[in-house]
């Protein structure tokens, strides 16, 4: 590789055109009156404090909120976490999915609808729900559902629905499903109300 020498006076000049043009620049700023920039004030800017009403969970999530961050304050997640239930509880360690860079592994434990309604009973052991609330709340968040029998915990409680899903499995076997690099598949279900 050829390398040219620039002159001299060259060098200089490159360094000299842009402090002449600051110098004109602040020149015209002080003929329209305008202040010299100044930083006082904000040298000593405090960022706002977190508000007192952000509840504070017994546990911690964290590692499983790099991916799923969009469950972080999610109505679910916030209740049990003030419970010392954390993700770990439900779906295992999970270490190797959280380990995954290519995210073809599945958690520990996942949950065909069949199977929800039987890990939430686990630890919930009665519905106390009068009748009437469980059926208003029914057709307010799953009305496709028209068969009972279809029903299963969190299409009435919480929102605990990935959105979109670029990687599917298998919840009985683990077994990947799709995988579709850089394209989302099929918009989730989702069958619950944006607020509870």
């Amino acid at each position: 590789m050829r390398h040219t020498v620039r002159p001299i006076w060259l060098e200089v000049s490159l360094l000299l055109v842009p402090l002449f043009g600051i110098l004109l620049l602040s020149q015209n700023d002080r003929a329209l009156g305008i202040p010299p920039l100044s930083l006082d004030g904000l040298l000593d800017e405090k960022l706002p404090e977190a508000g007192n009403d952000t509840p504070k969970l017994k546990v911690d999530n964290s590692a499983c909120h790099v991916c799923h961050g969009d469950y972080d304050g999610e109505s679910l997640v916030v209740e049990h976490g003030m419970q010392e239930i954390g993700c770990i509880k439900c779906h295992g360690e999970s270490l190797a999915h959280r380990d995954d860079e290519d995210h073809v592994i599945p958690p520990d434990k996942m949950y065909a609808p069949e199977d929800i309604d039987k890990a939430c009973g686990e630890c919930h052991k009665d519905h106390d729900a009068p009748a009437v609330a469980v059926i208003k709340r029914w057709r307010e968040r799953c009305p496709k559902k028209t068969d009972p029998k279809e029903l299963v915990c969190t299409d009435c409680h919480f929102q605990h629905r990935m959105k979109f899903r670029t990687v599917w499995w298998d919840k009985k076997t683990g077994e990947l499903v799709v995988r579709k690099q850089g394209e989302r598949t099929k918009p989730a279900e989702d069958n619950t109300l944006k607020s509870e």
